[in-house]
């Protein structure tokens, strides 16, 4: 049998090689978003509350993009604190 071809959905605890990691600044309860390089050219992430549920799959150039984007504060808007939403969306100073 050959090895298993990283695809989206895939649950993640088939990743048997990843090595998962995530943000110094994640929160204590565990909301977060893990990372994990894959042997490919490819890299996984996954929510840590669900560690056995799927993972997305991304191109170095993909995630690249998105990590770019987001240093540059182009997606900002999805985290503070909209009318209507309450705590549902958490400021980046809280």
């Amino acid at each position: 049998m050959g090895t298993l071809r990283p695809f989206n959905g895939m649950p993640a605890q088939a990743l048997t090689a990843a090595s998962w990691r995530k943000s110094r600044h994640s929160n204590p309860q565990g909301s977060c978003v893990e990372v994990a390089a894959l042997p490919g050219p490819e890299i996984a992430l996954r929510n840590s509350r669900h560690p056995a549920g799927p993972a997305l799959i991304f191109t170095v150039a993909e995630l690249s993009a998105f990590v770019q984007g987001a240093k540059d504060g182009e997606f900002d808007d999805l985290i503070v604190p909209r009318e209507g939403l309450g705590d549902a969306r958490l400021s980046p100073t809280a």
